[in-house]
């Protein structure tokens, strides 16, 4: 297949890329040139959001366009409404973060959703912008449009800084901050799942939108970070902590400790989604311990050192919030 790949050079996209380039398929990677594709592509550079920065795509034509756009939706209209005719679907890297909040135990992808325009130029809210990315790909592609509404996504080339902060934080060793409970399911999908699943629902002709997460069963908090113990081989004490005594600390959730969602309605909407549909159009989701592995082993051959994306905050708890944290009496 000849897919263009509008990004591809940054962990989604760049899974994206390998796993097409894995197949044989004929890639093409339209980027702004900052960061170099993989070998085996053709390059196309550009700017989407610069006037004429599209001119690079006025000629071509592809099987797929795979999208993983996340700020302005009038880039994804604009780029959609050049390739039509052109392209034989669009698959849209979008994002759980279209429902309401808090979206209805159960409902999945029938669950409501936040307005969202396809012309909007601002991208402030992620939600909205997400949602206007949608509906720019299906006014261009209609039921050709393939939206992949991804969740939490870690594994190697993560530039958010989710499970590359854990990781750097228990490699540390010491007592480690572990916030419960223990048990409690996490949903996430390591990106090179979410890379298989979409190029094989392209190559089946799907289209509409579809939950991408692992079941809420697959792995739980404790699981994630013994595997970041185990993979680092760190001394590190996990100190498993109740989420009343996080949050009375003033720890906020998923900022500070990246992943972690205390019992709740952000908690049922993040960590216990429905993702039924996924998996009967074959998602399949490698052990928690292979995408932690997998992911050290990248950050140890970059340095150590894990890329942030600039228009992303910083993740992670401070050294001196988690000593207070775990020594409450010490506090002044």
């Amino acid at each position: 297949m000849r897919i263009l790949m509008l990004g591809g050079t940054e962990f989604v996209g760049r899974a994206i890329t390998d796993d097409a380039l894995a197949r044989g398929w004929d890639v093409t990677v339209f980027h702004r040139g900052r960061h170099d594709p993989p070998a085996g592509v053709a390059s196309l550079h550009g700017d989407r959001t610069a006037d004429g920065g599209l001119a690079a795509l006025e000629t071509g034509t592809w099987d797929v366009v795979v999208d993983t756009w996340s700020r302005a939706p009038s880039a994804v209209r604009d780029a959609a409404h050049l390739l039509h005719g052109r392209a034989g679907s669009y698959a849209y890297i979008s994002s759980r973060s279209v429902y309401r909040f808090p979206e209805p135990l159960g409902l999945g992808e029938g669950a409501p959703l936040v307005d969202g325009s396809p012309d909007d130029d601002g991208h402030d809210d992620y939600a909205a912008a997400k949602r206007g990315g949608e509906l720019a790909a299906l006014g261009a592609f209609g039921d050709r449009a393939l939206l992949v509404r991804a969740g939490l996504i870690l594994g190697p080339y993560e530039n958010i800084g989710r499970l590359p902060w854990w990781l750097t934080r228990i490699a540390r060793g010491g007592d480690v901050l572990a916030p419960g409970p223990q048990d409690a399911g996490i949903q996430y999908i390591d990106v090179r799942d979410l890379a298989a699943w979409t190029l094989d629902a392209v190559e089946n002709n799907l289209g509409g939108p579809f939950d991408l997460v692992c079941p809420s069963t697959h792995t739980t908090m404790a699981e994630l970070l013994e595997a970041c113990v185990h993979t680092t081989g760190s001394d590190a004490d996990l100190v498993w902590t109740p989420p009343e005594t996080i949050l009375d600390a003033g720890i906020e959730p998923w900022m500070d400790l990246p992943v972690w969602i205390p019992p709740g309605e952000a908690y049922d909407t993040i960590h216990r989604g429905n993702v039924s549909k996924a998996l009967s159009a074959g998602l399949r989701c490698r052990p928690v311990q292979e995408t932690v592995a997998d992911t050290w082993e990248w950050l140890q051959s970059i340095g150590g050192q894990a890329p942030q994306r600039p228009d992303r905050p910083v993740l992670g708890l401070s050294p001196e919030d988690e000593a207070k944290a775990l020594h409450p009496s010490d506090r002044p």
